[in-house]
């Protein structure tokens, strides 16, 4: 057998239906699904079972370890020369298979991934969200998987890796968050040879709501630094960009603010109009980022109304890393904190 989808679950028995019925229109069948399921209060045996009789697939529970070590659990019990990371909030369309197998018959490599779309079934915000994953205005266009990048660093929601690769590098860490991108890391510093195949994408759902996004980007910006830690050299600029776009932020508000408090409690007609004037001035910067993101997505997604969702999914983003990212640098580089000490409530639960 060539290849292996490797799904850790958490609570997600409806994706995973959605998942293994995708996985039903592959055009290439030769390849076994491993469903790992991680300690889930709701798990998705059931629906495993349902999809015995149309696909290769293996369901096995055990505790909670973190989607990590829930990886190596499924990698170590896979039979195929290919591991397939996945998500299981992805859905994939009926050619992905085969386009992994023309890129590798093309030019072989040792580790490769592909980028997500979002599907035209998916809600207005899980739309303006991927906006957000995926622009340049938000992330530089990191994760949009251009070809023009000089390395691509593959994520867990589509990733491919040649067992014997997955194994020598004794697979993913410990790590909460950021594990994908560390297991990338190490691809590189080992001189794996690892390509983006730019035709084998996913459809992926990714966060339905504003609240669980903000979480989810924040710890991303707290494992930025974890990151950089384990690996010294790889944070760059644009890592960097949401935090100073929170700093400004911050600093624009507090001269919003401030201006008003002037245009108030001022006595005299000139500081009045000068604090009213600084009041609006300062966010004018704001206002149009707000109408770039705006116009740019809402042509890009052909709606208004998810380019106006768009301009909330974005604040939320670069708001969400850059505190992360902040909050990360204070207690790991400015205390000395360690990885464990700094976040054992919310990572190492």
């Amino acid at each position: 057998m060539k290849y292996s989808f490797i799904v850790p679950v958490y609570n997600r028995p409806a994706e995973v239906e959605e998942l293994l019925e995708s996985l039903c229109t592959q055009t290439l069948t030769d390849f076994e699904v491993v469903i790992v399921e991680d300690g889930s209060a709701e798990d998705s045996r059931s629906v495993v079972e349902r999809y015995a009789d149309r696909l290769s697939v293996r369901y096995y529970y055990k505790e909670n370890s973190g989607p990590g070590p829930s990886r190596n659990y499924g990698v170590a019990h896979a039979e195929g020369e290919y591991v397939l990371i996945l998500d299981s909030d992805v859905v994939l369309p009926p050619t992905y298979l085969e386009e992994v197998e023309r890129e590798l018959t093309r030019e072989a490599c040792d580790a490769f991934g592909g980028p997500d779309r979002a599907h035209p079934s998916f809600t207005p915000m899980q739309k303006a969200i991927n906006y957000a994953m995926t622009s340049f205005f938000t992330t530089g266009g990191i994760r949009g998987g251009k070809k023009k990048m000089d390395k691509f660093y593959p994520r867990s929601f589509n990733m491919g890796v040649r067992k014997t690769t997955y194994d020598a590098l004794k697979g993913f860490s410990e790590m909460r968050f950021g594990e994908d991108i560390d297991f990338s890391t190490r691809i590189f510093e080992g001189a794996y040879r690892c390509r983006l195949f730019p035709e084998a994408w996913v459809w992926h759902k990714r966060r339905t709501d504003l609240k669980k996004f903000f979480k989810q980007v924040h710890n991303s910006g707290i494992a930025r630094i974890n990151l950089t830690k384990r690996h010294p050299g790889t944070l760059k600029l644009v890592h960097m960009l949401p935090a100073a776009f929170t700093a400004g932020c911050a600093l624009l508000l507090a001269a919003s603010l401030g201006g008003l408090s002037l245009y108030i409690f001022a006595t005299d007609h000139m500081n009045r109009a000068f604090g009213l004037s600084l009041s609006w001035l300062a966010l004018l910067p704001l206002a149009l980022y707000a109408l770039l993101v705006f116009c740019d997505s809402s042509l890009k997604n052909r709606s208004v109304h998810v380019g106006l969702l768009s301009i909330a999914a974005s604040f939320t983003q670069l708001l969400g890393y850059g505190s992360g990212f902040l909050r990360a640098w204070w207690k790991r580089c400015v205390l000395g904190q360690g990885e464990f000490e700094a976040y054992k409530r919310n990572f190492y639960k």
